[in-house]
């Protein structure tokens, strides 16, 4: 039998969970995603202590030290031990806040503006606490516009992740708020507040051929995964498709070559969408597209442009019957409506604003963020390419509390097994759910949580995973060694134990499944 237990905090706040039969308030608890105190878990610290208002319970195994029988008497209990008898009703200790990590706000100094163009300018930030601040490359920050009353504009980085300077590039257009600035007012020792990191596009980790297009300014976060990439040893193909209005918008076309030196197997193009250019590739992006550059579909395609380049390259992939193994894109409010849904998309890509903006003006359409995979075995692997991002946002950066929460959750999922056989898979769905998006729950970056749920692989694991049936005994292991990692401050482990897990994961979605993964 369920019973209603209600968690009433110290600042007001009432939450109600439901208790499964045998089943511990704590544990219920947790798997709510409700952080009350807590630590040992066997009734030998006192750290869960709470005071039972009304209801019936067994409270359980515990020492003396943790709660002595005339605290017993007068109501108190251990959530960790105690099991409902009946409705409940809980005095928790704390107040409802749940402690985690969010999004941090960072005051810089703007240390150089230069303008690259008569459209672009490109400028830099620096911030005394570089190292507190760890982002993706691909991903953004809200800057607040100084001289504004508090509006933010969103930019992406240009500069990588493992650069001190903080770069990024604005599209100038007349009457933008930020474009104003720093054309008119700005100037070198100023200070920028901003927050982040934000955004869920970024680089994966290089499994095979990428093709990255970029639409205008969109080519900031691109800059930044050419960053991150001439740091890896291992040579990757890459190639670069940059679309643009005019010969007047191509702009860091030096350090485009630069790149092509720095990483084996990069190259790029530039197309231009004003028939009158002078460059070699003219119209849409789209005709540009070379057979080797697509790789039969085996392709990791990262877009970041307007609306109608996004979906002109869908469009055309579609006609072309190829579905790429992945395709992660960005698409960012245009500043100027197009007069035809089928301009070329390097043109729509120049029409569009510098920023990638929650806070575009309410008459531009949002912003938007997506990925898109090609099969189930691409799903899996693209929830590890979100985990091992997460990995790199938080490792070192948990509270002894959410480390705590983290393990609670991992055993949570394992007393749904036992060794290869599943307890119940419907409660380990449940249970693994929670434990997966933990740190994407901690990291405050609302967008990488809402990539995740898009994979919607619970719902996959839901459907396949009905009947009981074997599962490989690795999993609960898995998630023991991921919360040890994070324990131990070990990234490297705790990046191995994450793609080991996926293995095991996807080797038990074979075995359910009529159809394997393959």
């Amino acid at each position: 039998m369920t019973y209603q237990v209600a968690l009433a905090f110290e600042d007001g706040i009432t939450r109600f969970i439901k208790v499964g039969p045998r089943e511990t308030v704590a544990d219920a608890s947790y798997k709510a995603r409700i952080n009350i105190p807590l630590d040992c878990r066997d009734g030998a610290c006192g750290t869960c202590k709470a005071f039972c208002e009304s209801g019936k319970f067994d409270g359980g195994d515990y020492i003396e030290e943790a709660l002595t029988d005339d605290e017993a008497e007068k109501g108190f209990c251990l959530p960790c031990q105690m099991v409902p008898e009946s409705d409940l009703v809980l005095q928790i200790p704390t107040t409802s806040d749940v402690a985690k990590t969010t999004a941090t706000t960072y005051s810089s100094t703007l240390t150089e503006i230069r303008r690259l163009s008569e459209t672009t300018y490109a400028f830099n930030l620096e911030i005394e606490n570089r190292d507190e601040l760890s982002f993706l490359p691909g991903q953004y920050v809200n800057i607040e516009v100084p001289g504004s009353n508090g509006q933010t504009r969103s930019y992406s980085f240009s500069s990588g992740p493992d650069i001190s300077t903080l770069s990024f590039l604005i599209r100038i257009t007349d009457g933008g708020l930020m474009s104003t600035y720093m054309r008119d007012v700005a100037a070198v020792g100023d200070t920028i507040n901003f927050t982040g990191p934000m955004g869920s596009f970024f680089l994966r980790d290089p499994k095979r051929t990428s093709l990255l297009l970029a639409g205008g300014t969109g080519l900031a976060p691109l800059l930044a995964i050419l960053e991150k990439l001439s740091g890896m040893e291992t040579p990757h193909p890459t190639h670069l498709i940059y679309g643009v209005n005019t010969d007047t918008d191509l702009v860091e076309l030096d350090v485009l070559e630069n790149y092509k030196s720095r990483i084996t197997g990069f190259t790029f193009d530039t197309v231009v969408g004003d028939p009158n250019s002078a460059a070699e590739k003219k119209g849409y992006v789209t005709n540009h597209f070379e057979p080797h550059h697509l790789a039969e579909g085996d392709v990791d395609i990262y877009l970041c442009g307007p609306p109608p380049m996004v979906e002109g390259v869908r469009r055309h992939l579609e006609a072309e019957g190829l579905k790429p193994q992945n395709f992660y894109f960005e698409k960012f409010a245009l500043a100027v409506t197009p007069a035809a849904t089928d301009a070329p998309a390097a043109e729509a890509a120049a029409e569009a604003p510098a920023t990638v903006t929650e806070a575009a003006p309410a008459s531009l359409p949002a912003y938007e963020i997506g990925e898109e995979h090609a099969s189930f075995e691409a799903q899996f692997d693209a929830r590890m390419a979100l985990e091992l991002a997460i990995v790199e946002l938080t490792m070192g950066k948990l509270t002894p509390e959410q480390l705590v929460e983290f393990k609670v959750l991992a055993e949570l999922a394992g007393k749904t097994l036992d060794g290869e056989k599943f307890v119940s898979s419907e409660a380990f769905t449940v249970t693994n759910e929670a434990f997966h998006q933990f740190l994407f729950k901690c990291v405050g970056n609302e967008h990488l949580l809402q990539a995740y749920n898009r994979l919607e692989v619970p719902a996959i694991m839901a459907k396949v995973l009905r009947q009981e049936h074997w599962i490989d005994g690795a999993v609960d292991a898995d998630h023991l060694a991921i919360v040890s990692a994070f324990e131990n401050q070990d990234l490297a482990e705790a990046r191995k134990a994450i793609i080991s897990h996926n293995e095991h994961a996807k080797a038990t979605m074979a075995a359910a499944s009529k159809n394997p993964i393959a």
